[in-house]
């Protein structure tokens, strides 16, 4: 797993500052490790003072969710561009 991201590393400080328990914060910031996952957690925490673990963790799976289908469409828009490529090549 690649290392934290300034965000990343921002939203643990919100999280603990929150009074969720530092072990929990840190899985999550290892898994939205980036600024744009970590980005997308933050702004969706700002909408609430305190929320259960469990809706936390399932905001976790929907951000990563959404990233895997995004790299999967960069890499199909890639495939096809090589494929046109070697069409009209």
């Amino acid at each position: 797993m690649k290392s934290k991201s300034p965000k990343s590393l921002e939203l643990y400080d919100i999280m603990i500052k929150r009074g969720y328990p530092a072990e929990f914060c840190d899985q999550i910031t290892k898994n939205l490790n980036t600024d744009w996952t970590a980005g997308r957690m933050i702004g969706y925490l700002s909408h609430y003072k305190k929320l259960p673990l469990e809706e936390i963790v399932d905001e976790m799976l929907a951000i990563l969710s959404d990233r895997n289908r995004i790299m999967q469409k960069h890499d199909l828009e890639e495939t096809n561009a090589r494929w046109n490529e070697y069409l009209n090549g």
